[in-house]
């Protein structure tokens, strides 16, 4: 512990130590995503914490959130492993994970109010702003919440369930493909196409425009691992 963590209030070191570990759980994402940890690979947790200069105690966090997405699990007395899904399950997801946003565009085209209308595009004008700053991992945070508004509107909370159980899953994936070149404002494009469909009302058009929003993540995440396994 640092002398500036001595001497930090408990609550400031509590909010220090969650920043930690979201910073390490989005690494540790990226390099389970990308093959740095093969899928079946056990986590080494005090490795970990000297890789990241941290205490365990971040590393245990960090762990706790990856298995609550599916990408590692627990295993009694053993330790922590890491659960990749193949390329034909993700193509399975990417597919669900379509169809169920399509469903949400569907309901909340019908279902939204004013009120829940202005807050979306609000968030939307921040993501705007985080394509103008070219800043990927901003724009996915204000994404998420973009979207998690789409399931709210909705008004079915078993849909809604749905929704966000699959998203977090795929959030790793669904990231890292706004890395590549244009894929940003692409999907600021996409995002305007949902808006103004939802803001007409016309639920066809919202679910097609949600249903490709997503698709075109899948293929997009599948050129990006050919790239990088390519380079490896």
């Amino acid at each position: 512990m640092s002398y500036i963590d001595f001497m930090l209030p408990l609550s400031d070191k509590r909010i220090m130590e969650n920043r930690r570990a979201d910073h390490i759980l989005d690494d540790l994402e990226q390099m389970i995503v990308t093959g740095s940890f093969a899928n079946g690979e056990r986590l080494d947790e005090i490795r970990l914490a000297d890789h990241f200069g941290v205490s365990r105690t971040p590393i245990r966090e960090a762990f706790q959130k990856l298995a609550s997405t599916g990408l590692v699990e627990h295993r009694p007395r053993r330790g922590v492993f890491v659960v990749e899904p193949g390329p034909l399950e993700l193509v399975k997801m990417f597919e669900a994970m379509a169809e169920l946003e399509a469903s949400c565009g569907h309901l909340t085209a019908k279902r939204i109010t004013e009120p829940e209308l202005d807050a979306l595009k609000q968030v939307n004008d921040l993501c705007k702003q985080a394509v103008v700053k070219n800043d990927a991992d901003r724009y996915y945070g204000y994404n998420e919440k973009f979207h998690h508004l789409i399931y709210e509107a909705a008004k079915s909370s078993y849909l809604q369930g749905l929704a966000i159980k699959l998203q977090k899953r795929l959030k790793p994936y669904r990231r890292m493909q706004l890395h590549l070149r244009g894929r940003l404002e692409q999907s600021m494009s996409e995002h305007e196409a949902i808006v103004s469909a939802l803001s007409a009302g016309d639920s066809t058009s919202a679910a097609d425009e949600l249903r490709g929003h997503v698709a075109v993540q899948g293929e997009k995440f599948h050129h990006l691992l050919t790239h990088l396994h390519a380079k490896s």
